[in-house]
């Protein structure tokens, strides 16, 4: 029998329930796994509390590693006992075992442990295609990474340095400083403490940055238009502080002639090649030891509760995982 984790009603950390239940035979093109580490991401959080709104009754958590058990009829490029790892629809890797099509799935190289790679495929394949897709950097750019210490910030950064970018990065409080130094960051503001628009102002001597990769959204946005370079893009990927809302074009877009962009995993990684490409080039960084991955914490999969309001709490500085 299989544990998972479903919601029936979105809401507060409290309606995460457990369920056991018995898996039918993987489908033609589908695999049975059996979970090594799952990850555990902010987007997890959206999901369960309705801001991206599923289908309801639904499993939760789009990432998770392990050894596939079963194949389907029609699967010719995964055997059984192949370690893999995933990300992406259907959500349902908070489980045990669950059942997945192949066209999200990638092999690990023997060099990258299934606890890691439970962390990299949400988190390394954005930081992946923010870098080299939504706006690909160059040398010797200064950029701006809002949330610099957290679980995708710490692999930015540390890809975005070693592609000779220097980095401004903000964090939100004292102690993640350090955390953000360690990872790359050229420049730490706390936007608790100070104005992160003026500074960065400062920094580039009044010209901005070409690029703000900002994943906090509704505290953070007006700032990032204001620090950003004349033609400059801006990159909203997430909202960890509220949504952003009622853009005034004229107002916002208008004055420097920026770009705005909400990218979404999977319109730059929808097909095959696309995610294999991604993954082998996030595995090789880690390889070279370009990246370096430190999970922070490891949960048990029944307490997946007190793990989603350490996350909502911004109690977690960094990767962590949840372990079946």
């Amino acid at each position: 029998m299989t544990r998972v984790v479903k919601i029936e009603k979105t809401g507060g950390p409290e309606v995460l329930k457990f369920e056991t239940v018995k898996l039918d035979m993987p489908g033609p093109e589908e695999v049975l796994i059996e979970h090594k580490a799952i990850g555990l991401n902010f987007i997890d959080i959206y999901h369960r509390s309705g801001l991206y709104p599923v289908p309801l009754p639904s499993g939760i958590g789009a990432e998770g590693s392990g050894v596939i058990k079963k194949i389907g009829s029609r699967v010719k490029n995964f055997s059984v006992n192949d370690h893999i790892a995933y990300a992406g629809a259907p959500l349902g890797s908070y489980s045990s075992e669950r059942i997945y099509p192949t066209k999200n799935l990638v092999k690990i190289p023997n060099y990258i442990n299934f606890e890691i790679a439970a962390t990299l495929m949400t988190k390394g394949l954005t930081a992946y295609y923010l870098l080299y897709k939504t706006y690909p950097v160059s040398a010797n750019q200064t950029i701006l990474f809002h949330a610099a210490a957290g679980g995708v910030g710490q692999i930015f950064c540390q890809w975005a340095k070693s592609l000779g970018c220097k980095v401004i990065g903000t964090v939100g409080s004292d102690e993640k400083v350090r955390t953000a130094k360690k990872n790359g960051c050229d420049f730490i503001i706390n936007y608790s403490k100070e104005n992160f628009a003026k500074k960065v102002l400062e920094i580039t001597k009044d010209k901005g940055v070409p690029v703000v990769y900002d994943g906090v959204g509704k505290d953070t946005f007006e700032g990032s238009i204001e620090c950003l370079a004349e033609r400059g893009m801006m990159v909203s990927f997430g909202n960890s502080s509220g949504s952003v809302t009622n853009i005034d074009v004229k107002k916002i877009i208008q004055p420097k002639s920026i770009y705005l962009t909400r990218p979404t995993m999977w319109h730059y990684l929808g097909t095959k090649n696309e995610l294999q490409d991604g993954a082998d080039k996030l595995f090789e960084n880690i390889k070279m030891g370009k990246i370096k991955v430190e999970i922070l914490k490891k949960y048990k999969l029944e307490e997946v509760v007190q793990a989603h309001k350490d996350l909502e709490e911004r109690k977690i500085i960094g990767p962590a995982i949840i372990v079946p």
